[in-house]
């Protein structure tokens, strides 16, 4: 445009639309509700909801094109990066949305929410801006090195009261230079419902080094510190992932898309009725446990507060039913501190590890001998434990139990495998539980050919009231069920192969007996 040209709102708006190639749609100052009242955050157990939700039209826009990583951070994109102010929220709550641009430049912010929508994976669900951005400053270094911003929000909405409970993602896009990057954030529900998903987004935060070397295992001296004094917090971006691989198009989503996302886009493809939480909703109370027949860890769920071990294993013995589909589950003992503003978990710090201390953990990773290893034992909640050596590594699922029900219908027989589905953590040293069965089990190794000693075991157990708890023993569980937009295939150690018809025939064994079994009487 010629120097000085002032270009009418309005008009404005539908030109940034046009040569942003944003989705059809009004954009919009504010949050307004969709067509179609028909979610609802509460009331009377409506097991379609998944099903019909899905029927809407979806669209792959969500994927980011274009990303910027600060070469000399290696972790931050400061063309556009953000946060919001929950890590879950509640229709008809309000979320506040913080961004830092620089330089300073507009930009527009389109929410989808994540599920399968006939392949496509999202929904463009609300359109936000233009906005004009500008640089907010870094945040101090504060106690245990936690990096807490202070910035100015730049839009607060309340969630509308249709929104179906799943994770949300914000699209960021600056204007010029189409630079994107992502927001995330969990709108959660009351209802009565066959499955919660749990995310794990305590884990997503501990691996966060934004703006750079400041994850929970960053001690300024030392990349992956293992000790105390630490802190890290939701009051910051996610920067690209610092594990494993290289996936600077997921930059703002945390782990979402590495290890869950394959999860959340199988169950919504079948219509399993799902709601989702974050780590500090299981920690709260056991009330969002209680109205439901199933839950399910997912992914890479290191990061456990006392409470959210308690909770758990309180919710098991009243007959909830739990699937571990997960690796390094329950391993790191945190305490949530508040902000300094007072809003409460808004950061946390490691203060022990589940479990007897381990001379064998503490030789690989010294700096564990700072604590005290005197938490309760996550064997006793996963059937394995995590913390046993060498913890890491890859392996084949190998079938050991072929005649249990996990297996029906699958056509495994004693001593099949499926290759490189076991990695890149994963749980061994079953305790004695009473009617616990090891399902999968074998040598662990660095790479094909070298064993590092460590064996895995895939189990489940029998809970008081005919409910079971299984563990997968691998973070890489969900990689064996899809494949959908985004996702990035891991290879470390070994390297999974994708959907496999066994694994998601036994994921399905799984979810169809958590579904048959009877509703606590607190979620009636």
């Amino acid at each position: 445009m010629p120097e000085g040209f002032q270009m009418p709102e309005a008009n404005r708006r539908q030109w940034l639309k046009t040569v942003l190639g944003l989705s059809g749609g009004a954009v919009l100052s504010g949050c307004s509700p969709l067509q179609n009242n028909t979610h609802g955050s509460t009331g009377p157990h409506q097991s379609n909801l998944i099903r019909r939700e899905n029927q809407r039209a979806g669209t792959r826009d969500w994927l980011l094109s274009r990303t910027q990583i600060d070469p000399a951070s290696k972790y931050r994109s400061p063309c556009i990066e953000a946060y919001a102010s929950r890590t879950s929220i509640q229709a008809g709550e309000s979320l506040c949305l913080f961004a830092s641009v620089n330089p300073a430049a507009e930009f527009t912010i389109d929410v989808y929410r994540m599920g399968f929508y006939g392949g496509a994976g999202g929904r463009l669900v609300h359109e936000l801006g233009p906005f004009r951005g500008h640089a907010q400053p870094d945040p101090n270094i504060g106690r245990r090195r936690l990096r807490e911003c202070q910035w100015e929000p730049f839009h607060t909405f309340k969630i509308p009261r249709d929104w179906l409970s799943g994770v949300y993602l914000g699209k960021l896009t600056t204007f010029p230079g189409r630079i994107q990057s992502y927001l995330i954030f969990i709108v959660k529900d009351e209802r009565p419902v066959d499955i919660i998903f749990q995310c794990s987004d305590l884990t997503w935060q501990a691996y966060n080094r934004w703006p750079n070397q400041f994850a929970l295992y960053d001690n300024g001296k030392e990349q992956w510190w293992c000790g105390p004094d630490v802190e890290v917090g939701f009051d910051r971006p996610y920067g690209k992932y610092c594990q494993i691989l290289d996936a600077p198009l997921s930059t703002g989503s945390g782990e979402w898309f590495l290890w869950e996302f394959p999860l959340a886009f199988w169950l919504e493809q079948h219509g399993y009725d799902v709601t989702y939480i974050s780590n500090l909703d299981t920690h709260a109370s056991t009330r969002a446990l209680r109205r439901a027949k199933g839950f399910l860890s997912v992914g890479h769920d290191e990061y456990y507060t006392t409470e959210m071990y308690q909770n758990l294993r309180h919710a098991i013995s009243e007959g909830l039913n739990v699937a571990f589909l997960s690796g390094n589950t329950c391993c790191g003992r945190i305490q949530l501190d508040a902000s300094s503003q007072g809003r409460p978990n808004r950061s946390f710090q490691r203060v022990d590890y589940f479990g007897p201390r381990d001379e064998g953990m503490i030789k690989r990773f010294p700096s564990m001998a700072h604590f005290p290893h005197q938490s309760p034992s996550e064997g006793l909640l996963l059937g394995a434990r995590s913390n046993v050596p060498p913890c890491t590594g890859g392996a084949d699922w190998i079938c050991t139990a072929p005649d249990h029900w996990a297996y029906a219908n699958t056509g495994m027989k004693q001593g099949d495998r499926v290759e490189g589905l076991i990695g890149w953590e994963f749980h061994g040293d079953p305790p004695p539980i009473p009617g616990l069965t090891i399902l999968a089990s074998g040598p662990t190794q660095d790479a094909p050919g070298k064993p590092n000693g460590g064996v895995y075991t895939a189990t489940v157990y029998e809970g008081p009231k005919k409910n079971f708890v299984f563990n997968a023993s691998s973070c890489w569980w969900a990689d064996a069920l899809s494949a959908p937009p985004g996702y990035v295939r891991p290879s470390v150690y070994t390297s999974p192969k994708g959907p496999d018809v066994r694994i998601q025939k036994i994921t399905a064994n799984l979810l169809d007996r958590m579904c048959r079994s009877s509703r606590p009487a607190a979620a009636t």
